[in-house]
């Protein structure tokens, strides 16, 4: 048997699972190895094998432990049985190459929390909020609940009433912002006291008669410092703008017009908002719902904290990302490998269900209803300066268009394959993808999973697999990035030093250089084919920003993270732009940044302005 190649993390890597994912000892000392991390979590997930292995002990099994294999899983009886079978002592062993190749991560909450005694998994949610104090309160509970298992939440506030409505018991009502507010100031304690920090995504629909300060609270002291923002947006918004018009504000409570806005003016405020603060963002609620695969289980008015998960109320999602730099053969994209790991990440994400213990009894329901997964990838622009395609260029779009719609495929037949075993998601019979349901539209698909593919922002789990963070261009080609936990980690680009050095170019001055600017384009001596391929956010214009996205979204079934970064001198008639182009385009929705515009920025060049950084520091 072939020796297993050793485990290769790099020292930011490391770094980060030390402080955040590494078992810890009274001490507050690491007790376990990135092995037996891995390990403990493909083993973990492993387990979920024994619901499918004997047929005729599944019921018993289900009926005694309520469905709830995370329970089982403690029990020594249940770890026996799987010990016992040779197809689960596989699967875990393959997980554990899968996870070890650092080809797939799964989203940290399973990293941290698989085979724990929390055993929640999943990191997006999206709750519900009714316009009754009991309603709000009782989410605030319930998301308090799902922050403390690392992981994030959605919410749409538009039901709640505008600021100065009448509430019949006690005079009048402060609005959906001032609640706002209560659930930012309650998830920044929680972050305090847990592991990961807590995020929210706050969304408003442009109706709403309080549209105007939510677009601006942003811009008004540190408000909501936990949230990302984002503007909902319908087609009937949308011809307004196009045609100059102005359109009707509504009171969620009545249900009756109280008001008219701009729908241009709305648009002008956003983005200028945006260009000071980074936000809001914009979600295309219309577009969501057109995709959603169960429309008899409701309306989708949400996404999770980044935007990349539309779900319906309650409802919950398990991630995990393609490391592409990995998918590389030559000078070719390895299609065979892709296929390989995809069905493997399908497979990984489809126990993670079973096996996750979900905060609510509401989210188990609503997750064993639609078995929701979302396959990504990570590494895109390592790929393409491997391929040797400019990020910026039609190349890069014919390849990513084209590499997505294969993982889609992929990811759809694997799902097909676990649905012919397992059976399919329950809601199937009346989705979109049953050609007997009222709601069948495209093909007839028996599928395990309601969506299979989400591009999620993989902020720290491309640093453990070592790669450019989801669909984004490189921010910077030296940079430093403060983690949650307060520790700087400087980057250099390892194969901008390679193609540097072969060119005998990689001198000190050139490395300070490098660090001060971050970007190659303005340097003096750098052969135009390197500047052409290493290619950093701001370099990009944001015309390629949205088609990227686009290109992406066209072959995905749920949303897509990924931010437009500006550079400081963009104005807001830029980002208005990009928001009409991301419409145009079929985006879901969209974020910008523009470099500058937030004071703590959690990614920064690594100038010669920070404290002195060895070059030793670099990786």
């Amino acid at each position: 048997m072939a020796k297993k190649p050793a485990l290769r993390l790099t020292r930011n890597a490391l770094s980060i699972l030390e402080k955040r994912y590494l078992r810890k000892d009274g001490r507050g000392k690491p007790a376990e190895r990135p092995e037996g991390l891995f390990r403990r979590v493909a083993e973990n997930i492993a387990l979920a094998e024994a619901k499918y292995l004997f047929p005729g002990e599944t019921g018993r099994l289900q009926k005694k432990h309520r469905k709830e294999l995370w329970a089982i899983g403690q029990m020594q009886d249940f770890k026996t049985l799987v010990k016992s079978s040779k197809k689960a002592r596989q699967t875990a062993d393959e997980f554990y190459e899968l996870l070890t190749s650092l080809d797939f991560l799964p989203n940290s909450p399973t990293l941290l929390n698989a085979g724990g005694k929390l055993q929640q998994l999943s990191a997006c949610f999206v709750l519900p909020i009714g316009d009754t104090i009991d309603s709000i309160f009782k989410t605030l509970y319930h998301a308090a609940l799902v922050h403390k298992t690392g992981a994030g939440t959605g919410f749409n506030f538009s039901r709640l009433r505008p600021r100065g409505d009448v509430i019949e018991s006690s005079g009048f009502t402060t609005g959906p912002v001032s609640f706002m507010k209560v659930y930012d100031a309650a998830t920044n304690e929680i972050k305090l006291g847990g592991v990961l920090r807590g995020a929210n995504m706050g969304i408003l629909e442009a109706w709403h008669p309080d549209i105007r300060e939510f677009i601006s609270v942003k811009g008004k002291g540190d408000a909501l410092t936990n949230f990302n923002i984002s503007v909902g947006i319908r087609k009937a918004f949308i011809d307004a703008y196009t045609h100059d018009k102005s359109y009707q504000l509504e009171n969620p409570r009545t249900k009756k017009a109280v008001g008219k806005e701009s729908a241009r003016g709305v648009v002008r405020l956003m983005a200028e908002e945006a260009w000071a603060t980074g936000d809001p963002g914009v979600v295309f609620l219309d577009r969501m719902e057109r995709d959603n695969p169960t429309p008899a289980l409701g309306r989708l008015e949400s996404t999770d904290s980044c935007g990349e998960q539309p779900l319906l109320p309650y409802e919950s999602c398990i991630l995990g990302s393609i490391n592409l730099s990995h998918m590389v053969k030559g000078r070719k994209v390895d299609y065979a490998k892709l296929k390989k790991r995809t069905h493997q990440a399908v497979h990984f994400l489809d126990n993670a269900i079973d096996m996750c213990r979900y905060p609510l009894p509401e989210n188990r329901e609503m997750v064993e209803q639609t078995r929701k997964i979302g396959v990504g990838v990570m590494g895109l622009s390592d790929m393409l300066i491997m391929l040797n395609i400019p990020y910026d260029s039609g190349k890069a779009l014919e390849v990513a268009g084209k590499m997505m719609a294969f993982i889609q495929r992929e990811a759809d037949a694997a799902s097909e394959n676990l649905a012919r075993e397992r059976g399919a998601f329950p809601a199937w019979e009346k989705s979109i993808y049953n050609r007997k349901s009222p709601h069948f539209r495209g093909k007839h698909k028996l599928l395990r999973n309601a969506t299979r593919t989400t591009i999620a922002p993989t902020g720290t789990i491309s640093i453990i697999a070592g790669c450019s963070g989801g669909i984004e261009p490189l921010f910077a080609l030296s940079y430093a990035r403060t983690t949650a936990e307060g520790a700087i980690l400087y980057y250099f680009n390892e194969r901008l030093s390679k193609a540097l050095e072969a060119r005998k170019l990689f001198t000190e001055e050139m490395k300070e250089n490098i660090a001060e600017e971050g970007s190659v384009q303005r340097l003096p001596g750098i052969p135009s084919s390197i500047k052409k391929l290493f290619v950093t956010a701001n370099d990009i214009s944001p015309e390629y920003h949205v088609r990227m996205q686009a290109a992406f979204q066209k072959h995905v079934d749920n949303g897509i993270s990924k931010t437009v970064t500006l550079p400081r001198s963009a104005t807001p008639q830029d980002i208005e732009k990009v928001y009409l182009q991301a419409y145009e385009l079929g985006c879901k929705g969209i974020s910008v940044y523009r470099s500058g515009s937030r004071e703590g920025e959690v990614i920064h060049l690594s100038s010669k302005r920070d404290e002195q950084i060895s070059l030793a520091h670099w990786v």
